[in-house]
């Protein structure tokens, strides 16, 4: 159940991957009330803004305020509030110690029940692959009490679901969670729209929300499915039902 009770943490790599691979998502847990949360921790400037650096005179600095109204535009149409930008180089990402802290530290503050950020495999993005194992070692050590930070207590050990990658089957991404979005897909679709340098995307990923719809109809028999958004889970289920 989805209520002002529930605590969603989502950490992106970059500018846009939050929309694309979770934008239905993360509009229906605010839709219904739920604390979300979104650290963006690059720009994309070097590996993701490929059609800004077509212009001629671009610079670092003019990509990154594009890229930022671009964010702040998608923000909007999902509902989101609570967002902050890191602003670390892309391509390739580093972590450092002092990068972990402060994602443990954000952890900590939040106290997510449900952390959404990248899955452990991406065939063509290593900065996905590095921020889907940054945040599992920060999430890990936020729950630790011989982690001390002072000001931030230990978190409780929250669920880890990774976005699906871009070259799914490339990629060995099986769907382990699919999310009905059908309800929200029309403000995914407005924000999608925000990112303008990177056009291409739009339609793959309104075709990839159609086809995860298709998927959430026939698995769980519910006609009512139309627009859907698939993840994996780091951790397996744990209930005393099957759900």
């Amino acid at each position: 159940m989805i209520d002002q009770n529930t605590n969603l943490l989502v950490v992106s790599a970059h500018a846009a991957d939050f929309v694309w691979r979770g934008g239905g998502t993360i509009a229906k847990y605010i839709k219904h009330g739920a604390n979300v949360s979104l650290v963006i921790l690059s720009y994309g400037v070097r590996g993701e803004s490929n059609d800004l650096w077509n212009i001629e005179g671009q610079t670092v600095e003019n990509v990154k305020k594009i890229r930022r109204q671009e964010i702040e535009q998608a923000a909007e149409h999902l509902g989101i509030r609570q967002m902050e930008i890191w602003d670390y180089e892309d391509y390739h990402m580093k972590i450092t110690d002092e990068r972990m802290e402060r994602m443990v530290c954000k952890i900590r503050e939040t106290a997510p029940h449900h952390i959404l950020t990248h899955g452990f495999k991406d065939a063509f993005n290593p900065d996905h692959e590095t921020v889907g194992k940054f945040v599992f070692d920060a999430s890990v050590l936020s729950t630790s009490n011989g982690v001390r930070i002072d000001g931030y207590p230990t978190a409780k050990q929250a669920r880890l679901f990774g976005f699906e990658p871009h070259q799914s089957e490339i990629s060995d991404f099986k769907p382990d969670v699919i999310i009905d979005i059908t309800e929200t897909y029309e403000q995914k679709e407005a924000a999608m729209n925000c990112f303008k340098a990177q056009k291409h995307l739009i339609e793959y990923y309104g075709a990839k929300a159609k086809l995860r719809g298709n998927h959430a109809r026939r698995v769980s028999g519910n006609n009512q499915y139309q627009y859907a958004e698939a993840f994996s889970r780091c951790f397996p289920y744990v209930g005393g039902e099957f759900n």
